[in-house]
């Protein structure tokens, strides 16, 4: 075994742990591939309620056992010890097809598979690049990069991006076992590929994912709903689906947010090396909603080929540059300059956000930069992808 597949192997073995202690947190395997879910809860919109009250009545819990809340307006979260989540969703898809129904799926930030992928970031020298800080005015991008919390403590500048207090993180080792933990720095790196290629780009930074890189599907769906000053979101985050559906309770926030809007959606195509699933909500481009087109599905590239661990199929948009990328990471002993490299299509996005923000001014519109991304890298392929060099 080669040492690059050992370190991986390593890394692996301590992300499943991870994971596996986390009580609320399930896990399948399906077509090969976990599919992971919040345990005991099904997530409806108001119009299903009572129908998935019922249903659970059906599937032997008692009424008293069942509980509700509202974890965004117009979706009911509900809960029951024991719930067999798949067999749930299944009834009520048959019973309320225009409804919204899904599990609380779980996504993972897109180099914690891959842990970058063949492990965490490496220390890395300062490239003799300057951070161009966030622009603002009435011409600059409004990027919102929705991912872990910002580390103030980072060759990345404060200037270069805004983040208030509840999107800032201090903590470094969340379980004490004296390592940092897997996605620290993950929105520093993000945010310093941004400002390396462009100073045209206003950057916001919003905390969804923990530092382990996890969020869960409620989560990530309630933050995008609640954005309003944004042109540009990068997720650089995703995982697969019960059954390979779309994300119900996703979809309709990504719905509602791009539906008659100009935004656009840089998303990632996750680090499994597969062809054959779609990674969400990355595989919303070939969802046929009636925003897909607003959506760029970004797999990576070395310069040479699509990287042999990333994710590729008919829904990826485009590949750019994912492996051995550099740039600004945490002010740590492990990291002399507070520089890393890192790889993962986690990178290869906002290489993407980059170019699309740089484009916009000329083109006149986010989407018509979006448009213009797209038909450049289709000059240049790589590995039959259109690609961004």
């Amino acid at each position: 075994m080669s040492v690059p597949i050992d370190r991986y192997r390593r890394w692996e073995q301590a992300r499943n742990a991870s994971l596996s202690n986390l009580p609320w947190l399930r896990s399948e395997v399906q077509s090969g591939r976990p599919v992971r879910y919040v345990a005991d809860e099904i997530l409806v919109s108001d119009d299903g309620a009572g129908i998935a009250h019922r249903t659970l009545n059906g599937l032997g819990h008692r009424a008293a056992d069942i509980t509700e809340d509202e974890p965004h307006r117009g979706l009911r979260r509900i809960k029951a010890r024991g719930l067999d989540v798949a067999a749930a969703v299944r009834q009520l898809r048959g019973q309320l097809p225009n409804a919204v129904v899904g599990p609380n799926h779980v996504f993972l930030s897109t180099p914690h598979t891959h842990g970058g992928p063949y492990g965490p970031p490496v220390s890395a020298a300062a490239p003799p690049s300057k951070l161009a800080p966030s622009a603002e005015g009435p011409s600059s991008v409004r990027v919102v990069v929705m991912d872990t919390g910002v580390y103030v403590n980072s060759p990345l500048p404060a200037g270069c991006y805004s983040a208030t207090a509840e999107n800032i993180e201090t903590v470094l080792d969340g379980d004490n076992n004296g390592e940092l933990d897997s996605d620290v720095g993950h929105a520093n790196f993000i945010a310093g590929v941004v400002v390396q290629a462009t100073d045209a780009a206003q950057i916001r930074i919003v905390k969804v994912l923990d530092s382990f890189g996890v969020c869960t599907e409620a989560d990530l769906a309630a933050a995008i709903s609640g954005l309003t000053d944004v042109d540009v979101l990068n997720l650089s985050l995703g995982g697969f689906s019960v059954g390979d559906q779309p994300p119900a309770v996703l979809a309709a926030a990504l719905s509602t947010f791009l539906s008659g809007t100009g935004r656009v959606v840089v998303a990632a195509a996750g680090n499994d090396g597969i062809q054959d699933r779609p990674f969400w909500p990355a595989a919303f481009t070939a969802s046929g909603s009636p925003w897909a087109a607003q959506v760029l599905a970004v797999a990576a590239h070395d310069g040479n080929a699509v990287c042999d661990w990333s994710n590729r199929g008919p829904w990826v948009s485009l590949v750019a540059p994912g492996a051995d990328v550099v740039s600004t990471f945490i002010n740590h002993p492990s990291f002399a300059s507070g520089w890393a490299a890192w790889s993962g299509t986690s990178f290869a996005t906002p290489r993407v956000v980059a170019a699309l923000v740089e484009r916009v001014a000329a083109a006149g519109s986010v989407q018509a930069a979006a448009e213009q991304v797209r038909s450049e890298a289709a000059q240049q392929p790589i590995g039959g992808f259109p690609s961004l060099r």
